[in-house]
Formats: C-alpha cells, sequence, structure tokens
C-alpha cells in the first residue's frame, strides 16, 4: 500500500499539468495574503474588517464573480496542499543513518502540515463560494472553549499554542536567515534582490502575527479562558490593543503584502 502510495506521488509530480495547478496554488495564497494585509492595514488606519483568511475570502465574495475567484483559488490551494503531501510522501534519507532518519520525517512532518493549511483553506474557499460566511474568530474561541471543558484539553491547547509559536518563530528565522531561497529559483540582479527583500519582510511579519496567535492560545491555556483564544485576527486585535499597537499591525499588514506578492512570484520560481 505504501508503494502504491509513492507510485501515485511520483505520478502526480511527474504531470505538467498538475504542477501548473499547484503553482497556480502559490498565486491563489498571495493574493490572500494581499488581501489580508489591505485589510490590516485598514483596521490600524481605525477601519473595520476581518484580519484573517476567512475575512480576505469574504471580501472576494463581495466582488463582482466573486463566487468564481473563490472556486479558482480553493482549486489551486487543494492542488497545492496535495502537492506538498505528495512531497513529504517521497522524502527520503540518503544516508541510512539516524540523523539522516530524522531529517527525513522532519521534512516529511512539515511538508503534511502545510499540506493540511493549504488543503483548509481550500475547503473554506470553497464554504465561501457556496454562501458559508464562517467567522474564523468565533470558531476558535469555541474550539478552545471545547479543548478547556475536557480532561486534558488546556494541556493540548497549550501545546498547539506552543506548536503555532515555533511555527512562527520559524518563520521569522527563515526570513532573516532568507533560508526559503533554498526552495526557489531565485533570478540574478536586481529583481532577484527585489524578491529576497520581499521574501525576508513577509516571513518576519507572518511569523510575528503567529507567534502573536500561539500566545494568546497559550494565555488561554493557562489561564482556562476562551475568551483570549483566537486566530489571526484576534492577534491583529491583540495589537491594537497595546501601546504602538496600531503601529506595529501597519507595519505587519505592510509585510503580509510584501508576503503576498513574494508568493505570488513563487509560482514561478519555486523548485517542484
Amino acid at each position: 500500500m505504501k508503494a502504491n502510495a509513492k507510485h501515485l506521488a511520483r505520478e502526480a509530480e511527474s504531470s505538467a499539468v498538475f504542477e501548473a495547478m499547484a503553482r497556480a496554488g502559490y498565486v491563489a495564497n498571495g493574493v490572500i495574503h494581499i488581501l489580508i494585509g489591505i485589510i490590516v492595514i485598514v483596521l490600524a488606519s481605525g477601519g473595520r474588517g476581518e484580519g484573517d483568511q476567512a475575512g480576505a475570502m469574504k471580501a472576494v465574495a463581495g466582488a463582482p464573480a466573486g463566487f468564481i475567484v473563490l472556486w479558482l483559488i480553493a482549486i489551486g490551494l487543494w492542488a497545492l496542499g496535495v502537492w506538498r503531501a505528495a512531497e513529504g510522501l517521497l522524502a527520503r534519507d540518503r544516508s541510512g543513518d539516524a540523523k539522516g532518519a530524522a531529517r527525513k520525517w522532519g521534512r516529511r512532518l512539515a511538508e503534511w502540515g502545510q499540506a493540511v493549511v493549504f488543503l483548509a483553506l481550500g475547503a473554506i474557499s470553497a464554504a465561501i463560494a457556496m454562501g458559508a460566511r464562517p467567522n474564523a474568530e468565533k470558531t476558535a474561541e469555541d474550539a478552545s472553549r471545547g479543548l478547556l471543558q475536557t480532561p486534558g484539553g488546556g494541556i493540548l491547547l497549550g501545546l498547539v499554542g506552543i506548536g503555532i509559536g515555533i511555527g512562527g518563530v520559524s518563520f521569522v528565522v527563515m526570513g532573516i536567515r532568507r533560508s526559503f531561497r533554498t526552495r526557489m529559483r531565485i533570478p540574478d540582479g536586481k529583481r532577484g534582490r527585489t524578491l529576497t527583500t520581499l521574501g525576508v519582510v513577509g516571513f518576519v511579519a507572518k511569523g510575528v502575527a503567529l507567534t502573536i496567535v500561539g500566545v494568546l492560545l497559550l494565555v488561554s491555556a493557562v489561564g482556562t479562558d476562551a475568551k483570549t483564544a483566537g486566530g489571526l485576527d484576534g492577534a491583529i486585535d491583540a495589537m491594537l490593543a497595546v501601546p504602538l499597537g496600531p503601529a506595529l499591525a501597519y507595519v505587519v499588514g505592510v509585510g503580509f503584502l510584501a508576503y503576498g506578492v513574494f508568493t505570488i512570484a513563487r509560482a514561478r520560481f519555486a523548485r517542484m
């Protein structure tokens, strides 16, 4: 069964059509982040909106032919999610020792984690295209409340918060170290330098936002108060509530714009 799964993964990755669809997933993801960046800047300027993926998709739904765009976004994200899952399945240990096995499984978990995120975002886009209007912040609070009411749920919620926080720190580190370049064919010259700068700014900004989400979940777990838990929108609200918060939120919004443009460019330059 494992051999069959790997065979299917190789077949999928050898398909030019499927690769094009997966690259389109990067474009879809980039568009979402650009919209999030715009919404966060609006919030930092005193406006209203939902500064998360669901909020961005609901903004698309309100545009002419928005439901068609949402279906295209969903298909692209699903294709990218399946591609990431295949990448994880095909990860190999070339050394044959314990360190090699650890690297293999580390890459598998990273690829599969991204696959889950892209598949879930595709499902949200499809649901909104069909008329659903999910509230990601309320969903996060309800899920946290449900966990806190179960034995050991507080510990699990804390672990989720730590995991998301670690993911956020990883984004910051990837941005600072520019390690994202190993997964891309960065062009030479000014265009390459611009793309690298966008990547650095975008990765750091997204990492900061994810770290705040992780902290909110951890605080919720420690204080057993689901109201303090939240997603990306809650993280932006938390920024706005502190001194100089609007300025920080504005910088994060610009960072999300940079990350969105970088991700769209990644559709062309990513090593697939």
